[in-house]
């Protein structure tokens, strides 16, 4: 899993990197103080995974990442918790909190790891398979109409049924391929070929209305020029 990292501290990068050179299946190609650079290095060689610190001179993480089109899997390293629920807004894999010991920083790679074999999985494949109850439940990426957060659960609604299943929403959005979803509110994830309307502050899905937030607004402002 090839990643980056980010932070205008270098004594905060010689820690990230010091803990990734422990991390067997995790392939730290750089690091960078200079936000700009970065970009400029995502622009040539895309990555599976960032670590990015939120504050930082000239344009803070958040920014950073909300700025980028394709987006890798993300791990926020900040001396900061009161960002934690933008992290989750930004479906960020995890949240780490400065000064991060080695073991902490394993598990989020975990689970980082977890979610980039899913997702390359969900890029060779039609399906998924959702966890409801005691069964695991195949249901096509094409059935699907939109995701529905409340809480640990998610709801999958498709076009004749839904499904609740108990996990994160970030864990489901990941499990998604990237692309032919899109995130119109903190708690809907919207099939994109699915979308009938397109209204200020919802979306039509086979007649059922979908709120639209104002921090995903301009996620539908690129779709629908």
């Amino acid at each position: 899993m090839k990643a980056i990292a980010i932070d205008d501290e270098p004594v905060a990068l010689e820690v990230v990197k010091a803990h990734a050179a422990k991390v067997p299946f995790l392939d730290l190609k750089e690091t960078f103080t200079d936000a700009f650079k970065a970009l400029d290095y995502l622009q040539k060689e895309p990555v599976d995974l960032i670590f990015l610190d939120i504050k930082m001179p000239d344009i803070s993480g958040i920014e950073f990442f909300s700025s980028l089109s394709k987006k890798p899997l993300l791990i926020f390293t900040t001396a900061y918790s009161e960002h934690a629920l933008t992290s989750f807004e930004l479906d960020a894999v995890d949240y780490l909190l400065k000064p991060f010991p080695l073991a902490r920083f394993i598990k989020g790679c975990n689970k980082a790891y977890e979610l980039y074999t899913a997702r390359n999985i969900s890029d060779i494949s039609d399906h998924l398979f959702v966890k409801t109850g005691f069964e695991q439940v195949k249901v096509l990426f094409d059935e699907i109409l939109y995701l529905e957060a409340a809480g640990n659960y998610v709801t999958f609604v498709l076009k004749d049924k839904s499904i609740l299943s108990r996990s994160t929403f970030n864990e489901a959005v990941q499990l998604l391929p990237q692309g032919k979803f899109i995130r119109v509110h903190r708690s809907y994830l919207v099939a994109v070929s699915k979308i009938d309307k397109v209204e200020r502050h919802q979306v039509t899905v086979n007649a059922q209305k979908v709120p639209v937030s104002e921090a995903y607004s301009q996620n539908l402002s690129v779709l629908f020029k």
